[in-house]
């Protein structure tokens, strides 16, 4: 692997390579902080899916992308006079520095969880006004959830185990089956969602990383339920369910 000193140089180009493409690239020179968001959004998302894919080369190139979007908004940053990549990293290096006082201090930790603890009660010593003001408006619904609970978690607002986290979900469960006006059953769903959720976490399971996982799994398949129909020269949009049922049987078996 390579020496603290080559990691600086190789950071020390990349700055060097932004600069020039800011100042001579016509695409790179017209970017702003708004046209660049959803583009590092994609990379984000390209990142994850190589993380589940568990490819570790994919993974070097996608961190790759990431970073070059977060030295952009650096420079940005820097022509408006407002920030740069020094004070990010300072102001990072300053906030690790502050919310590890079990490493940088004197305080003592049995384990994870209290880090964890301690970790959102220095968070509101720095200004924070409720423990969930850090949870981004724009995440996916799925990952906001998950980020509430396990904030919440922080303070000790949490079941005691997955089992009374389950009897949450029977309990939400039979609420939506009784409700009949669709705008409170809607609601009701919700609930169902977010208390699956929090039982997928307290398990010590990811439940975005489980869906996507099925995801992946049903595209798959279902090409190859594609792939089958059109070797026996069917239609699926031709064909019964129970049609459909079958091949869909013989592609599980392939995959």
């Amino acid at each position: 692997m390579n020496t603290k000193q080559e990691k600086l140089e190789a950071f020390g180009t990349l700055l060097d390579i932004m600069d020039d493409l800011r100042e001579k690239c016509p695409w790179d020179k017209k970017q702003t902080l708004q046209s660049l968001r959803h583009l590092t959004l994609e990379e984000t998302y390209e990142l994850s899916d190589a993380i589940l894919k568990e490819d570790l080369l994919e993974i070097k190139k996608e961190l790759g992308d990431v970073l070059l979007h977060l030295v952009f908004y650096a420079k940005i940053g820097s022509e408006q006079e407002s920030f740069d990549i020094a004070d990010v990293i300072t102001s990072l290096n300053e906030k690790l520095i502050f919310r590890h006082p079990h490493i940088y201090g004197d305080m003592e930790v049995k384990d994870e969880e209290e880090v964890k603890q301690n970790w959102e009660k220095l968070k509101l010593k720095e200004g924070n006004k409720s423990i969930l003001g850090g949870v981004p408006k724009s995440l996916p619904s799925l990952v906001k959830a998950y980020r509430i609970q396990d904030k919440v978690k922080g303070i000790g607002f949490e079941f005691h185990d997955a089992e009374d986290a389950w009897k949450k979900v029977d309990e939400e469960i039979n609420e939506f089956h009784r409700e009949t006006d669709l705008r409170k059953k809607e609601e009701e769903l919700g609930d169902v969602f977010f208390s699956l959720i929090n039982y997928a976490r307290i398990s010590g399971i990811n439940p975005d990383s489980a869906l996507e996982r099925t995801n992946l799994k049903f595209i798959s398949r279902f090409q190859k339920m594609e792939d089958l129909a059109a070797e026996q020269s069917l239609q699926l949009e031709n064909m019964s369910l129970k049609e459909m049922d079958v091949l869909w049987e013989q592609a599980k078996t392939l995959l």
